[in-house]
């Protein structure tokens, strides 16, 4: 399948208070690259923008990679990253949403002493209070996971703490669009309308002798 840059596939829905700033998620297709995650980086970090999240994974579509970036700015300034962002030649399209135009989670880990929770918690109220499961229970420690939006997280981190919360570790967001019907969608219809030229065979493909005779 082809991956020609999409100019525009989707036109963002308005929003109020462009001026202001408000947490945005950034959803970036991109030809599987060495090296252009760095550049993107550089992009926030040249505007002094820090990036709250970040994660790279593959996407629905063999080939494409999908970036999800989590930062807090105003719209004006969010359009003109997605905007840069886009011309880099790998980028095949940048969408940015709010948080309630999306589904998103994020996965935790939490390392507690296993003698201390089996004396100080109830470990079957604390599975059903966070929706935790025990990944690992070893003799001197056990592991827990859960996952959630960040305030949901940190309240098990909070919990654990008190008993003495060994290791603690948060992964990147993840994010589904609400409204998208998917950049595969899109890409089979630019696909469509834009189809690729046919390859001509070289007419003088099997004349060498006839060409190159001197």
């Amino acid at each position: 399948m082809s991956t020609q840059k999409i100019a525009t596939v989707l036109a963002e829905p308005s929003r109020i208070a462009p001026d202001v700033k408000q947490e945005f998620t950034f959803t970036i297709y991109t030809e599987n690259q060495i090296g252009l995650l760095v550049r993107i980086a550089i992009i926030f970090s040249r505007r002094k923008i820090n990036i709250e999240s970040i994660n790279s994974s593959p996407s629905e579509i063999d080939t494409i990679s999908r970036f999800t970036l989590v930062i807090n700015e105003t719209e004006d300034v969010v359009k003109k990253v997605a905007r840069q962002i886009e011309k880099q030649v790998e980028v095949l399209k940048v969408y940015y949403n709010t948080n309630d135009e999306i589904i998103w989670q994020e996965m935790a880990l939490y390392k507690v002493s296993t003698d201390e929770i089996a004396e100080k918690v109830k470990v079957e109220r604390l599975l059903r209070e966070y929706g935790a499961r025990a990944v690992v229970i070893r003799k001197d420690y056990t592991v827990f996971e859960t996952s959630g939006h960040r305030e949901e997280t940190q309240k098990l981190v909070e919990v654990l703490s008190e008993v003495g919360l060994i290791e603690f570790v948060r992964s990147a967001r993840v994010a589904i669009i609400k409204g998208s019907r998917g950049f595969h969608e899109k890409l089979r219809e630019f696909e469509a309308a834009q189809p690729g030229e046919e390859a001509v065979e070289n007419e003088y493909l099997n004349k060498q002798d006839e060409v190159f005779s001197m």
